[in-house]
């Protein structure tokens, strides 16, 4: 039998792919479309010329054929062609997956499944994943958490010779949110608006581009939080006050929630100093943001951490009701910072 294979990241399928190594399966599968998307068009790209698809590339909707159906598809061989490529888009309608596991036990070399699995997993134990890892690729795209969206527009923009400062990150990260495909949609508006010769995207920028204030933004406010800036909270938690418009507490929250989770988790690391050691125990992607866990650290105890996120989990429910007849939102907020910061 052969030896289930590493896991690889999008980018590292995707290399693969552009480098003509290819595999006689593909399995993505997930809650994030935007890689399985990504994957899949680039297989469809890559594979076959353009004169080679006529005959060799078959496009199919999982409500639209059956597992059988798949199966057989796969076993004739390529026309004019050095292979055969088989794309089964929203492949969780296919009620079961048996006739492809019995054709993975012996898959035709010139032949390339895709299977794009979206809006959930397959069950790791079910047949079709194992006999799948061990001859081609299983990749799960999950969501990006909020701390991971600044790194993924950097690196987005990097792929076209384009820079962002922090700022301007953490402001589209906010305003756009973890919907990948409407995230790099903005982005690319942003690339047309700017000049050859200049390709930094400032705050001014986003501001005109997207729309967002550049003046203030929850992750600013989340860093002020961090480092104890209690001049810099107040301003911003005034700046709210004036502009609601601008930001409410259901978008902080959440930013504030996942910080000090992390930061409890992060008081467990063996070493507490080292970046990259904390980067892996907190299953960071780089070791941008460790900084924030690390100053965390020093400014706040494990059991203030603790009472932070029972506080933040009680003006959570507040804010939506329970147990709060009339406090406005705002007053809200002002209560979990003068509670995270005294």
């Amino acid at each position: 039998m052969a030896e289930k294979r590493p896991l690889q990241g999008a980018d590292s399928i995707i290399r693969d792919i552009k480098e003509r190594r290819f595999s006689p399966i593909y399995i993505l599968m997930g809650d994030e479309s935007y890689y399985i998307d990504k994957i899949s068009d680039v297989l469809s790209d890559t594979v076959l010329q353009p004169e080679e698809r006529d005959f060799n590339q078959t496009i199919l909707f999982g409500a639209d054929t059956t597992a059988v159906q798949i199966a057989d598809l796969c076993k004739a061989y390529p026309m004019m062609a050095e292979h055969r490529l088989v794309i089964i888009k929203e492949a969780q309608t296919i009620r079961s997956f048996e006739p492809i596991e019995k054709y993975l036990e012996k898959p035709v070399s010139s032949t390339i499944l895709v299977l794009c699995y979206k809006n959930g997993t397959i069950d790791k134990r079910k047949k079709i994943i194992a006999k799948a890892e061990a001859v081609g690729v299983v990749f799960e795209s999950k969501k990006k958490r909020d701390y991971e969206l600044p790194i993924f527009i950097k690196g987005y923009l990097q792929l076209q010779s384009t820079t962002i400062d922090d700022k301007s990150a953490n402001m589209i990260a906010e305003h756009i949110g973890s919907d990948l495909n409407r995230l790099t949609s903005e982005l690319d508006k942003v690339l047309l608006s700017l000049s050859d010769k200049d390709r930094r995207i400032t705050p001014e920028i986003v501001e005109c581009q997207i729309g967002v204030s550049k003046d203030f933004n929850g992750f600013e406010l989340r860093n002020a939080v961090i480092n104890k800036d209690i001049y810099k909270v107040n301003q911003i938690i005034q700046y709210f006050d004036k502009n609601p418009k601008a930001g409410s507490i259901f978008a902080f929250l959440p930013l504030l929630f996942m910080y000090f989770q992390n930061l409890m988790v992060a008081y467990y690391a063996p070493n507490k100093t080292n970046e990259g050691e904390i980067a892996k125990f907190l299953d960071l992607k780089s070791v941008w943001g460790v900084k924030d866990y690390i100053n965390g650290m020093k400014n706040f105890s494990g059991v203030k951490t603790m009472h932070i996120i029972n506080k933040i989990r009680e003006i959570d429910a507040k804010s939506k009701g329970l147990d709060n007849p009339n406090t406005p939102v705002g007053d809200l907020m002002k209560e979990l910072i003068f509670f995270i910061l005294h």
